[in-house]
C-alpha cells in the first residue's frame, strides 16, 4: 500500500512526510483491517511530524481521524462485518483494567496506545485497528464530513463538557480552527452565547457565520464576561488572556496535547474560584455521545480536501492558520 510516513521529524517547511510503499497490513487477534476512505489532519499530526511530541515509533504513519471500510477481520472479533463503514480515533487501545479505566476515565490510562503515534495511522491506503475502539459512522455523514469529527469534533465535545458550560451561559472559544468550528455548533445547539477569539479575520467571519454573537482577537475585550472558556491554539499565553475574561467561578479548559509554557501570572487571574484545567485525549463514550449529537444537529464541518500525497502542504497550511475549518486527506 501507499503511505505517507514520518521518519526523522523536521519543520513542515521542509516536508517531514515521505511517500513510501509499505506491505499490506494484516489484522491480528481482536483487530480489523480497513480501506481508508478519508483521514482528517490534526494539530497532533503536526506535533508528531515536527518532533514536538517525544518519538515512540519511527518510522510512523500519522493520522487518527480515519473513516474506512472494513476489509478483513481478525480472530476473536465480534459485532463488526466486512463492508461496515467505521471510524478510527486517536484512542486506539487501553488496558481496561487500571484505576482510570475502571472509573470511566480510560482517556488517562497509563498503558493507552494512540493511533498514528504508537501504531500506524490513516495517512495511507489501509490501516489496522483494534475492533473494540472502532466507532460506527452515521449514515447521514459522508466520509469527508465525518473524518474531522473523529478527533477535532470529539475532543471539542469533551472540552465543552469539562468547561462546565451550561445552556444560556456565555462561552469563549480561543483559536477558531478545526475543533472550535465544530464545538460552536454544539454550544449553539445547547443555547449558549459564543464569543470567538482568533487572530485571523477569515476565522472570525466563520465564527460569526456559525452563530457567534461576537468575534475579535485575544487582546480584545468582549462586551460581556465569560462563564466558561476553551483554548484550542497551543499557545500558553492564551490561557492568561482567557482567564482575564472569565467571571468569578468560571472554568477555562485547555484543549492541547502540546503547548508552549504558560507565562507567570498574577494570582488575581485565578482568584475568585476560577478553575484552570487541561483536556486529555478522549473516551469511547465521548465518541458515541458526540456522533449522536452531531447527527442530530447536524454538525457541518467546513472542509478543505487534499490528496494524500499533498499531506505536507496540508500540514504547512494548518500551521500557518490558512485552513478554514478542517483539512481532510483522500488516498
Amino acid at each position: 500500500m501507499k503511505a505517507m510516513i514520518v521518519d526523522e521529524p523536521r519543520p513542515v517547511g521542509v516536508n517531514p512526510l515521505a511517500a513510501l510503499e509499505l506491505p499490506e497490513p494484516l489484522p491480528e487477534r481482536g483487530e480489523v483491517r480497513l480501506r481508508v476512505l478519508a483521514c482528517g489532519v490534526c494539530h497532533t499530526d503536526l506535533h508528531i511530524a515536527e518532533g514536538e511530541l517525544p518519538p515512540i515509533r519511527r518510522p510512523i504513519v500519522p493520522g487518527h481521524q480515519i473513516v474506512g471500510v472494513v476489509e478483513e477481520i481478525g480472530a476473536g472479533v465480534n459485532g463488526v462485518e466486512v463492508g461496515d463503514r467505521m471510524g478510527v480515533t486517536w484512542l486506539g487501545y487501553t488496558d481496561n483494567s487500571c484505576h482510570y479505566c475502571l472509573t470511566g476515565r480510560e482517556n488517562l490510562c497509563d498503558d493507552a496506545r494512540f493511533t498514528g503515534y504508537h501504531t500506524n495511522g490513516g495517512y495511507a491506503q489501509q490501516v489496522v485497528a483494534n475492533a473494540d475502539f472502532l466507532v460506527p459512522i452515521p449514515e447521514a455523514l459522508s466520509e469527508i464530513e465525518a473524518a474531522p469529527l473523529l478527533c477535532a469534533g470529539i475532543i471539542g465535545y469533551r472540552s465543552l463538557r469539562l468547561s462546565e458550560i451550561r445552556p444560556r451561559e456565555r462561552l469563549g472559544l480561543f483559536g477558531f480552527g478545526a475543533s472550535a468550528h465544530l464545538a460552536i455548533q454544539v454550544a449553539r445547539h445547547w443555547g449558549c452565547e459564543v464569543y470567538a477569539f482568533s487572530r485571523g479575520e477569515e476565522h472570525r467571519q466563520l465564527a460569526l457565520k456559525l452563530g457567534a454573537v461576537w468575534a475579535g482577537g485575544a487582546e480584545d475585550e468582549p462586551p460581556e464576561e465569560l462563564d466558561a472558556a476553551i483554548t484550542f491554539a497551543p499557545s500558553g499565553r492564551l490561557a492568561l488572556a482567557a482567564l482575564a475574561k472569565l467571571r468569578k467561578g468560571g472554568t477555562l479548559a485547555i484543549n492541547a496535547i502540546h503547548m508552549s509554557p504558560i507565562p507567570e501570572m498574577n494570582y488575581e487571574l485565578l482568584y475568585g474560584e476560577r478553575t484552570l484545567r487541561s483536556v486529555t485525549n478522549l473516551t469511547r463514550q465521548d465518541a458515541r455521545e458526540f456522533l449522536e449529537v452531531a447527527a442530530e444537529i447536524p454538525v457541518e464541518a467546513a472542509v478543505e480536501v487534499f490528496a494524500m500525497q499533498e499531506a505536507n502542504e496540508a500540514l504547512r497550511r494548518l500551521k500557518e492558520g490558512e485552513i478554514e475549518g478542517a483539512a481532510v486527506l483522500i488516498p
